[in-house]
């Protein structure tokens, strides 16, 4: 699955890629899941159009809210079928 990339920069300056895995909204505010090889993170959008960008989320009870939230998002979505990351045994 091609999926979007995006480029984060960390305090100390160094830039990493991470895929974007899901947007959603909570309480009118837009969240973005990103995923590395080695890392995911769960960070707030804010700004709009051009001017947006991504903002830690500092509160635990906060993040793990947000982190249930979207586990049930995901469990009550069934997954597309074709999408092709489902592999079939040959008939």
């Amino acid at each position: 699955m091609i999926r979007d990339v995006i480029v984060v920069e960390d305090e100390q300056g160094q830039q990493r890629e991470f895929g974007i895995e899901g947007l959603f909204e909570m309480n009118d505010q837009s969240y973005v899941l990103l995923a590395s090889d080695e890392d995911t993170m769960l960070m707030k959008v804010e700004g709009e159009g051009d001017d947006q960008e991504l903002v830690g989320i500092q509160d635990p009870e906060e993040l793990q809210s947000l982190l249930d939230a979207y586990q049930l998002a995901v469990d009550a979505a069934p997954a597309e079928e074709g999408n092709g990351d489902v592999q079939h045994e040959p008939s």
